[in-house]
């Protein structure tokens, strides 16, 4: 009996020492191909300081009113691409890449002065300093999907910089971040070490993802796919988009959006299987002040897949503005 215990207790030992340690052997090669974000720039593309951080941006149109747009999970400015020009046409326009996208600088932890730029808050902050320093005062904030997220968090944490907001299938109610049981289980340096490898992955899964985001898988052209994939290009995208899941969490904003008094308008397709399209018409029934336009034969980028009726909606709704 002495005997087995001990066979017992070595190869828990044994075990014990594999689940530790492995993991800290698989190597996790740099990946290759990769270059400066500024390489990958377009003709249109501007970069900015803004609090230590080089911003990527573009901007088109002048006057009032200022609407900025703000791309969600795993997209850039190329997500408004069939909407910034004609919207350029009622006034100014800037679209920007969220830090961990795009084209944004990516600076990895000991890089960064103060605080995170990968969480939400400093997110919603990086929005009103990028205001301030293209000397605009207040703004109507366009957030798809994750930008939704942060839009209403930057109305919240800044109300007197925001003057409307425009939610595009926007994740309020669920898909707001890391859970909280999940995030001291992300931050073990076994699977922090993992981690690198672990978001490559997205490579393998972008055009299953945007397949399931379009109501007509027909309008993803190799053109849409090159433009996803291009900020994959840029160096450390995942280290970057580890830290932005190290510091991604859930924000309970259903529970503030009776402070959110300023008009919203509320935009979905009628086919959206990534925020389900009841979210958005439950967000415009809470929502205190509230439109809401649900697009016909349209999945989770209205933006992309429906611009005409987009533009129409947004058009409409400004138009109403004060």
């Amino acid at each position: 009996m002495r005997g087995w215990k001990r066979v017992l207790l070595i190869v828990i030992v044994v075990l014990l020492l594999i689940l530790l340690v492995g993991p800290l052997l698989i190597p996790v090669p740099p990946l290759e191909g990769t270059v400066p974000p500024e390489q990958l720039a377009d003709p249109d593309s501007r970069f900015v300081d803004v609090n230590g951080l080089q911003v990527h941006y573009k901007i088109a149109g002048q006057g009032q009113p200022t609407l900025v747009l703000l791309h969600g999970f795993g997209a850039s400015v190329f997500s408004w691409r069939e909407v910034m020009e004609p919207l350029s046409e009622i006034g100014t326009v800037i679209a920007f890449d969220r830090p961990a996208f795009g084209l944004t600088e990516r600076p990895l932890p000991g890089e960064w002065p103060g605080e995170n730029p990968y969480s939400p808050e400093a997110q919603a902050d990086l929005t009103v300093a990028l205001l301030d320093t293209l000397g605009a005062d207040m703004a109507v904030l366009v957030g798809h999907s994750a930008g939704g997220t942060i839009a209403v968090l930057t109305a919240l944490r800044h109300p007197e910089r925001v003057e409307a907001l425009v939610l595009v299938a926007p994740a309020i109610y669920h898909g707001g971040g890391t859970p909280g049981w999940v995030r001291p289980l992300l931050r073990i340096p076994q699977v922090g070490h993992l981690g690198p490898l672990l978001v490559r992955s997205i490579i393998t899964r972008a055009e299953g993802i945007l397949r399931i985001a379009w109501h007509d898988v027909d309008k993803i052209t190799s053109e849409v796919m090159a433009g996803y994939k291009k900020p994959l290009q840029a160096a450390n995208w995942d280290r970057a988009l580890w830290e932005f899941t190290l510091a991604s969490r859930p924000l309970d904003l259903p529970d503030q959006l009776d402070e959110i008094t300023i008009p919203v308008l509320v935009i979905t397709g009628d086919d959206d299987r990534i925020v389900p399209t009841d979210q958005s018409v439950r967000l415009a029934d809470e929502l205190l002040n509230a439109e809401l336009v649900v697009v016909p034969e349209c999945g989770h980028l209205p933006q992309e897949e429906t611009p005409d009726q987009f533009l129409q909606a947004v058009t409409d709704f400004l138009g109403q503005l004060p």
